[in-house]
């Protein structure tokens, strides 16, 4: 018999390859239907009801960093009290399972490139709104499955990318633009912001695979970090997206793109993962530009 999963943010980039991956897959697991709350607005949680589940992944959240900026405070009312909302209305509904929350590599913050990659034993030093919002989330979370005796779960899942993300994400950027100029729509010029940075990208299948891995076999308690293990030049990213597509380019930097705050490598270890669940990363960088640049093709020509 299946169990049931309730996941929270199943219209965003991840959640909705997730679904797909529940819908599509003979998988343990069957999606209970996505909860109609807003976590920016608590009185929307305070008479939500649902089936309870047998699990929770709570994808949902701001996830763009420069809105951190721009919004502190509403970064900490979804990222911090929405969770906090979410955690008080699951316990209200009797929840007592497996709660997966799925936070950020990006607490971590600056670290010495001496000591790459990343280990969660490294003491996190967020650097942007959002990071700590999450981070303070974490705490939450955890403090939350020691007091209510849930098994809780916290994933860090370092830069993924795939179909269907947003072009305001720096892979999506370049592959929006290298797809309009394949198709005659733009000059080739390529807009970016900071791209002689490194950073540990994964494809968002093998993001899924390490969830659904973790729903099973995690330990509860524990946080794991969730990525490739390698890290990729952003410039280089964009050279052979422009190589797989066949578009030769100007590359221009924009300043209003550039991140304050920004660590120059970034590679972590997902080591603790593997040996916890068996995981690995099975889909190569390469294979991730294919999917992403062939499925902006499709979307530029519907524009």
């Amino acid at each position: 018999m299946k169990k049931s999963l309730l996941v929270t943010g199943l219209n965003g980039f991840v959640g909705r390859h997730l679904r797909q991956r529940i819908e599509s897959h003979d998988l343990p697991w069957s999606l209970l239907p996505h909860p109609a709350f807003d976590l920016a607005v608590p009185e929307s949680l305070e008479s939500w009801r649902c089936e309870v589940p047998d699990a929770v992944i709570h994808l949902a959240g701001q996830t763009f960093v420069p809105d951190s900026f721009l919004d502190p405070r509403r970064t900490f009312e979804v990222n911090f009290l929405g969770t906090l909302s979410l955690l008080q209305a699951l316990k209200r509904n009797g929840f007592a399972g497996t709660f997966l929350y799925i936070s950020s590599g990006d607490v971590y913050g600056q670290v010495p490139e001496a000591t790459l990659p990343i280990h969660e034993e490294f003491l996190p030093h967020p650097r942007n709104p959002y990071a700590v919002s999450k981070l303070a989330a974490e705490s939450l979370c955890l403090q939350w499955g020691i007091s209510e005796g849930w098994r809780v779960l916290v994933a860090r899942p370092f830069n993924h990318i795939g179909p269907g993300q947003k072009d305001s994400f720096v892979i999506a950027s370049a592959a929006r633009q290298i797809a309009r100029m394949k198709q005659g729509l733009q000059a080739h010029r390529l807009e970016v912001g900071d791209i002689d940075v490194s950073r540990d990208f994964l494809d968002v299948q093998d993001v899924l695979s390490a969830y659904l891995r973790l729903l099973s076999h995690g330990e509860p308690g524990a946080v794991y970090n969730v990525c490739s293990g390698q890290e990729q030049k952003i410039r280089d990213l964009i050279e052979l997206l422009a190589d797989i597509a066949q578009v030769e380019l100007e590359i221009v930097q924009d300043p209003a793109r550039m991140r304050r705050a920004e660590q120059r490598r970034v590679c972590g270890s997902h080591a603790r993962l593997r040996d916890a669940t068996g995981w690995k990363p099975e889909i190569t960088i390469k294979q991730s530009l294919r999917a992403i640049l062939s499925d902006w093709e499709s979307r530029v020509r519907e524009e």
